[in-house]
């Protein structure tokens, strides 16, 4: 058994992860938006922002990084409240953060789909395992 603050590590890598991407997006958006003269108030909307902009992959991604990584928080949060700190846990959510990584450098740079798809099935893999721990720990089973 492991510490359960043992598990903040991986969500703070997380955390450091979404603010990378949202700098990204702001190193992207701003310049862009400058030099094709957008007024910040013709893109108003998500629809408008992805039809006026050319480069949309970090936002895209930036978006992303609020669906599944939920779980993922939720689950470390979990294991955190009910002591439930064990090696696998602990490996599969350092999983998910190496996965999710990879697939933010793919998604805001080359954005080759297989490579991003790969790393995306990764990262679920990673996070349904972690799932499955924390269940059969609950369970009693573990």
């Amino acid at each position: 058994m492991i510490a359960a603050s043992s598990l903040a590590w991986p969500m703070l890598a997380m955390v450091a992860l979404v603010f990378g991407v949202a700098v990204r997006l702001f190193l992207t958006r701003i310049p862009e938006m400058k030099r094709r003269h957008i007024h910040p108030q013709a893109v108003a909307s998500a629809k408008q922002m992805a039809e006026a902009m050319e480069d949309t992959r970090a936002a895209d991604h930036f978006r992303n990084l609020f669906e599944m990584p939920v779980l993922f928080y939720a689950g470390c949060l979990a294991a955190m409240q009910t002591g439930v700190a064990s090696f696998g846990v602990l490996l599969m959510a350092w999983a998910f953060v190496g996965a999710r990584l990879v697939m933010a450098i793919e998604a805001c740079g080359r954005n080759k789909v297989m490579r991003r798809f790969q790393a995306f099935i990764a990262a679920c893999t990673a996070l349904l395992f972690l799932w499955i721990q924390l269940g059969l720990h609950w369970a009693g089973v573990l």
